[in-house]
């Protein structure tokens, strides 16, 4: 039989947003490390639980991202969408959804990752830094600017942009708070519904969250987030990316033909990205496939095309605000 584990924390409230997704806040035993905060914002920490109901498949662990901001000591937030298929036979969601608030369950209290400011673009870089969050991956987001609130209620985020993308506006999770960040602080919120053909109730904009780059909406969006026209480039922005692996793909090549670069060295060393240009493009993945098909020869070279086309609109900017 497996090794169990062994459980040091428990679930003491459950927030169920919709049927499929939910907020479990969880009290490790111990408490958390040190004093003050304790971790950096953008960081993930892994959980766990053992399959009581199929004690034969053991027990299971996977990594989430901190929804709740590290000055935060009484309890650690996750924010989890229930995996309609799952690739394991013992998926973590589907145990999750079996417990209630007062489970006991397992949490490694070591937050790890460098999915942070201090870690991507820097924490004293001026440029807008743009937020984009499919579906829960907007967890790491809302313990940045949550941080940053909880630290200076005065401060200003005008320079701060979170896009967040959902397939039905009822799975806009923390949709009220963001709005309530947005009117205190300046942060640009543009929530985003895929299926409005289905949930026709939603006024807001429509699409997926990565849509905001498509060539033909770059104006909108420069225009919502206070850039000129033709002003969103890596001069003036940097992008962090957090979901799917499509929405990070498909970002990513949207961006090049702005001259974004992207992080990956998969992808620079596909894309024959010189060492010395620095990434305006940052992505959270526990999954290390790349999130482009680096073996569609036809593809790469388009987007070969595409960086060229935007490295040359990245030094026409830069000339530009030189003068």
């Amino acid at each position: 039989m497996a090794k169990l584990l062994e459980y040091n924390a428990t679930l003491i409230k459950r927030v169920d947003i919709t049927p499929k997704l939910a907020i479990f806040r969880v009290k490790p035993d111990d408490g958390v490390p040190g004093e003050g905060a304790w971790f950096t914002p953008g960081q993930y920490m892994v959980i766990g639980l053992n399959n009581e109901k199929q004690p034969e498949l053991g027990r299971v662990q996977r990594p989430m991202s901190i929804a709740s901001e590290p000055e935060q000591r009484d309890f650690i937030d996750f924010y989890i969408r229930y995996v309609d298929h799952p690739e394991s036979d013992n998926p973590l969601t589907h145990l999750l959804w079996d417990i209630q608030e007062g489970a006991r369950m397992y949490a490694r209290v070591r937050p790890t990752g460098k999915f942070t400011i201090k870690d991507t673009m820097g924490e004293d870089d001026p440029r807008v830094r743009i937020y984009l969050a499919a579906g829960t991956g907007l967890a790491p987001f809302l313990s940045i600017v949550e941080s940053q609130y909880r630290n200076d209620p005065d401060v200003d985020l005008s320079n701060t942009v979170m896009i967040h993308g959902a397939s039905y506006s009822a799975d806009l999770g923390y949709r009220e708070r963001m709005l309530e960040l947005a009117e205190k602080t300046g942060m640009k919120y543009l929530p985003t519904v895929s299926r409005t053909h289905i949930d026709t109730g939603w006024k807001g904009a429509s699409g997926r969250a990565e849509d905001w780059f498509k060539a033909e909406r770059l104006g909108e969006l420069e225009r919502l987030i206070g850039l000129p026209e033709g002003g969103l480039h890596p001069g003036a922005a940097q992008v962090l990316i957090c979901g799917l692996q499509g929405t990070i793909g498909m970002t990513v090549q949207r961006l090049l033909p702005r001259g974004f670069i992207p992080d990956n060295r998969k992808i620079r060393r596909a894309l024959d990205i010189p060492e010395k240009l620095h990434p305006d493009v940052y992505y959270e993945a526990y999954d290390t496939t790349p999130p482009i098909d680096l073996d569609d020869a036809p593809l790469v070279a388009s987007l070969k095309n595409d960086l060229a086309a935007g490295l040359a609109y990245r030094e026409r900017m830069a000339a530009q605000s030189a003068s």
